[in-house]
């Protein structure tokens, strides 16, 4: 057994791991070793012994994405994270080049996770860093205090530097402390949090600016805790307000309504609770008293989805068409024939799968006789949303396929596209693995028949990359 000792950055393993693969040592024939700065002797990576004296010199050439997720999967706090980064390393570059593109094989999936848990508390700390100002010298000082997950203060402090480029700033935390002095970014150790200010004379001004934001009509607080857990509330001044604002925000939607003159009629716009079951049947009857967005006034009923509770593979489209909306039943029309032909094709049983629409009414507007297909804004989407995720919830799928771009970005947010990220399994945040493609009824649109022969074979394609990802029984 060959022992690795080394100083736990990505760029310091990485030295180390190409000498180890250029030397022929297989994952299990190494003990990685991380160096603290507190170690007699060994404050330094270069005073480390390494593995050989004499590394050979040669390329060792990796994919893009290897490099992207080793450099996040090495701020997660996990020990194992190198000897996971090294199996991988090892069987890339053993005749395995393919091998991220394995969703289901265990050291991809657990890779996976783990960059995944970093991204997350990289974007909580941006989201929930609060300054207090304090006096240091002639010029103000802010200072915050915040506690991650994994290791990411120096990762993430260039953001801060740069979004903060005029003041002079700390953070600190129980890891590692980050110095933005208007210049430079210094580090120095950590520190206890009795070290952060508790308060500053801005905070009172910034609750009274919180309070008067705060819309309670808009209130989702399922959403807001999966946004904002209550473990970062402690550091945020506008938490101290919340309880009360949630209390309160009933009695004043009522003083609204009144003060606007407004009145409840049957074409008010009311979501129907989503009820706390674990019967896919009991949800799709509450649907069915879903009025939390105009479509409902014009469609014939809601179209809620259909399949096994425990699919192993769910498929999400856009909206109904006129044929769902007048059967009731989601993809019943030319798309979905269409759909049913691929799945056949790409070794899938259309009765084992679960479709179902992130908007559960047809939007549509009269041409002559026809119903004519409009797209739903993003206040449609939000107001079906709730009815997905508890779908999604219940069936618990092993893929989640995205059929066109309204899924896809209800899944992964505006900016997506899936002209440049389909076919592609990716993580998310409602579920492990999903699969992004076009809808069926772009097919249906292409231009001449090469064109929708080409096109039908790529939504094949797409589909038998899903069907691949489930994991193993």
């Amino acid at each position: 057994m060959n022992q690795i000792s080394f100083f736990p950055t990505f760029e310091r393993w990485q030295n180390v791991a190409r000498g180890a693969v250029q030397q022929g040592l297989a994952p299990m024939e190494i003990s990685w070793e991380e160096i603290g700065e507190d170690q007699p002797g060994l404050q330094l990576f270069d005073e480390a012994e390494p593995v050989v004296s004499q590394m050979p010199s040669g390329e060792i050439r990796v994919p893009k994405r290897y490099l992207a997720l080793a450099r996040l999967v090495a701020l997660h706090r996990d020990p194992s994270r190198w000897a996971l980064l090294y199996r991988l390393l090892w069987r890339l570059t053993q005749g395995a080049p393919h091998l991220l593109e394995i969703a289901v094989d265990s050291d991809v999936a657990q890779a996976a996770a783990f960059e995944k848990s970093v991204r997350h508390d990289i974007h909580k700390m941006r989201a929930f860093v609060r300054f207090r100002e304090v006096s240091l010298g002639d010029e103000p000082w802010f200072v915050a205090w915040f506690e991650p997950e994994h290791h990411i203060v120096e990762h993430n402090a260039p953001f801060f530097a740069d979004r903060f480029a005029s003041m002079r700033w700390s953070i600190l935390t129980p890891e590692r402390c980050a110095h933005w002095d208007g210049r430079a970014l210094s580090f120095t150790p950590a520190v206890p949090r009795s070290e952060a200010p508790r308060n500053d004379k801005v905070e009172d001004l910034w609750r009274t600016y919180y309070a008067n934001i705060f819309n309670p009509a808009r209130v989702k607080v399922h959403a807001m805790q999966a946004e904002m857990p209550k473990k970062y509330w402690r550091n945020l001044p506008e938490a101290t307000l919340i309880p009360s604002l949630l209390r309160d925000a009933p009695a004043r939607v009522e003083t609204m309504m009144k003060k606007s003159g407004a009145k409840k009629s049957s074409d008010s716009w009311h979501p129907a609770p989503v009820p706390a079951t674990s019967s896919l049947t009991e949800l799709r009857e509450a649907a069915l008293a879903c009025t939390a967005c105009p479509l409902y006034k014009n469609a014939t009923q809601t179209v809620f989805g259909e399949g096994p509770k425990r699919a192993r593979l769910m498929f999400l489209g856009e909206q109904p068409g006129d044929q769902e909306d007048l059967s009731g039943k989601p993809f019943v029309g030319p798309a979905g024939q269409l759909l049913e032909r691929a799945l056949t094709e790409a070794g899938l049983d259309r009765n084992e799968v679960y479709v179902t629409n992130t908007v559960k009414h047809f939007k549509w507007e009269p041409r002559g006789k026809r119903r004519i297909h409009q797209k739903p804004s993003s206040r449609d989407i939000a107001a079906c949303r709730p009815w997905f995720e508890a779908e999604l919830r219940l069936v618990r799928p092993d893929v989640l396929v995205c059929l066109g771009s309204t899924a896809a970005q209800a899944i992964f947010g505006p900016s997506f596209r899936v002209t440049r990220e389909r076919g592609k399994v990716l993580p998310a945040d409602l579920t492990a693995r999903v699969v992004a493609t076009v809808h069926p009824s772009s097919l249906l649109r292409q231009p001449d028949e090469e064109e929708r022969a080409r096109a039908y074979r790529l939504f094949v394609a797409d589909l038998r990359v899903a069907a691949r990802a489930i994991a193993p029984k």
